[in-house]
């Protein structure tokens, strides 16, 4: 831990937020003595210096562990999707909808999160985390018993709202019960185990997938898991209310509501416009442009509602307005949902073009992921570590973006369905290191230029642009995949007697009912039209590359100590 005389400051002609002076953010290593003690200080939890709890020390073990399965499981659900997609599409047909098992949980969590945020430090903190414990697990439930697939599709959106205040009541629990020095050793693991989660969800559900527990059990290994840490979370656990005295009426006017709905709204719609366009309803249609014009209007609504504080007050806004204005948080949110962008799509994407190249097995084809979750992690790590010790952060964004734009290209350009595995995973390895080396480095430069007492709403906005981001990603690949695709699949079996059905159902992946009817010279068409439509999404990751390599140009060249900590 440096000194205070040491504490290194801003070099010179760093900006000034908010119209304060720049305060230090010390870089910190976790004492030897990393169990909490008791403290009186009130704030916000994200906020606390103190530790506000005490447990014996086999308490603090039962509880972190239960904390860290739980954010486990929220990264997990992130992605696990993009293994059971094609067993889903084969029991329950509308492959128009095979975009909403992957987006509907991300949806999920960015329509709450940053209420919750908010709401974590109004009402009870053990209360809410349970409820949200619930409703996730409740979520789960229904994806796994589900009968249709707008069943399996609602499961997911709710799932992923519950999932969102489950992550962030870690956050909450763990800033009560830790000191300033200690956190940061329990938020960075919290999200390096949350981007294992991610990263492993694909191997996990396609084992499943492939084995005869069926892709079912990759949803209800939620409730085994919840079942396991019930006790901790209901006895061990203890209860905080960060306002005591406020009657339940007051706090519930602290919450700005009109906001809720239109931040839940927009990106409902957004997501309703481009998987529904092509698909369901012609790009042309009265009901993609209703959807196209609702969308904007309602980005509109909010960014006035929240700029003018509009049924609500700056305090209790939804979204921090102000930090847009300022360079250096507004570069860490494009980053952020630039860096985030750089993950998720390869997790969905790579699986797939060796399903269909290779005829790979779900689990096979995921195992095929394990050269770039493997150096996504290291990255990650490599960054926790290295970052917060040296103070500069303005390099890491480059070289993320460097990377990320070099693996892009390649995988977008020189990705065939005759490309020799190595070069695959060799490319794949480029946009990995990309995607590490800023994956949760945001969340630790927001904390660090944002002042000490806006500290959650900093979190709550690179969460957004995190969650955002993933919505976003996903959307856009989605509809070019399931657009294009089914652009090229047409011209192979032009004239065949194939119907749209037929030819959405090739999607899915290599066992679908036109792969095993077409002569080998058709298959070996629809197949170069499949890996066409795959590539075209990873120009995504291209302009992901770009933004980042744009932003860390205008970020500024000076040293911040900080404390690396972890995000959903």
């Amino acid at each position: 831990m440096t000194s205070r005389s040491e504490s290194p400051q801003f070099e010179k002609g760093a900006e000034k937020d908010y119209g304060v002076p720049e305060h230090d953010v010390e870089a910190h290593l976790p004492p030897h003595n990393l169990m909490p003690a008791l403290s009186t200080k009130s704030t916000h939890p994200l906020e606390q210096t103190e530790t506000r709890q005490s447990y014996s020390k086999v308490q603090w073990i039962l509880v972190c562990v239960a904390l860290y399965s739980a954010a486990f499981l929220y990264g997990l659900d992130n992605t696990i999707s993009a293994a059971i997609q094609a067993p889903a599409i084969a029991q329950f047909g509308s492959v128009e909808k095979l975009g909403w098992i992957g987006i509907g949980f991300p949806l999920g969590s960015i329509a709450v999160i940053l209420p919750i945020g908010k709401a974590f430090g109004i009402f009870n903190i053990k209360t809410l985390f349970v409820s949200s414990l619930l409703m996730f697990v409740g979520g789960s439930a229904l994806c796994g018993a589900a009968p249709t697939m707008n069943a399996l599709i609602i499961g997911r959106v709710w799932a992923g709202a519950g999932g969102a205040g489950m992550y962030l009541g870690i956050l909450n629990i763990l800033s009560l019960n830790t000191t300033l020095a200690q956190r940061p050793f329990y938020f960075s693991l919290c999200g390096l185990i949350w981007g294992i989660g991610c990263i492993l969800g694909p191997i996990i559900g396609g084992s499943f997938a492939d084995s005869g527990a069926t892709w079912r059990w990759a949803f209800y290994l939620n409730l085994v898991l919840f079942g396991v840490g019930t006790p901790v979370y209901f006895f061990v656990l203890k209860p905080f209310n960060p306002q005591p005295d406020v009657p339940f009426g007051e706090k519930m006017k602290n919450i700005d509501w009109v906001g809720v709905v239109l931040n839940a709204a927009l990106y409902t719609t957004f997501v309703m416009a481009f998987t529904f366009g092509g698909g369901q309803f012609a790009w042309s249609s009265g009901s993609t442009i209703a959807l196209t014009v609702v969308f904007g209007l309602l980005v509109i609504t909010f960014a006035v509602q929240q700029t003018f504080s509009i049924f609500t007050t700056p305090e209790r806004r939804l979204f921090p307005v102000d930090f847009l204005r300022k360079k250096s948080l507004l570069l860490q949110y494009i980053a952020m949902s630039a860096g985030v962008t750089g993950l998720f799509i390869p997790v969905y994407y790579i699986p797939l073009f060796f399903d269909f190249t290779r005829g790979d097995t779900n689990i096979d084809s995921a195992v095929r992921l394990l050269p770039f979750i493997c150096v996504t992690i290291f990255c990650i790590m490599l960054n926790g570590t290295f970052m917060p010790k040296f103070g500069y952060y303005q390099p890491w964004y480059l070289a993320s973006g460097l990377f990320l734009t070099i693996g892009g290209s390649l995988m977008y350009a020189l990705v065939k369905p005759s490309t020799p595995n190595a070069n695959v995973y060799g490319f794949s390895i480029l946009a990995a290191i990309g995607a590490g080396l800023s994956q949760q480095a945001a969340y630790s430069v927001a904390q660090g230029k944002a002042p000490t007492d806006r500290i959650a709403d900093a979190v709550g906005f690179v969460n957004s642009a995190q969650i955002g981001g993933i919505v976003i990603a996903l959307t856009i690949t989605s509809a070019v995949f399931q657009n294009i695709g089914y652009a090229h699949i047409a011209e192979a079996v032009d004239g065949l007697g194939f119907s749209p059905e037929e030819i959405h159902g090739a999607l899915t992946g290599a066992k679908s009912a036109i792969f095993e009817t077409v002569s080998p010279e058709v298959r070996e068409k629809v197949i170069e039209g499949i890996v066409k439509a795959i590539s075209d999404g990873y120009i995504l990751l291209i302009v992901a590359g770009a933004v980042n390599l744009i932003a860390a140009f205008f970020m500024k060249r000076e040293r911040l100590f900080m404390e690396i900590t972890g995000g959903a």
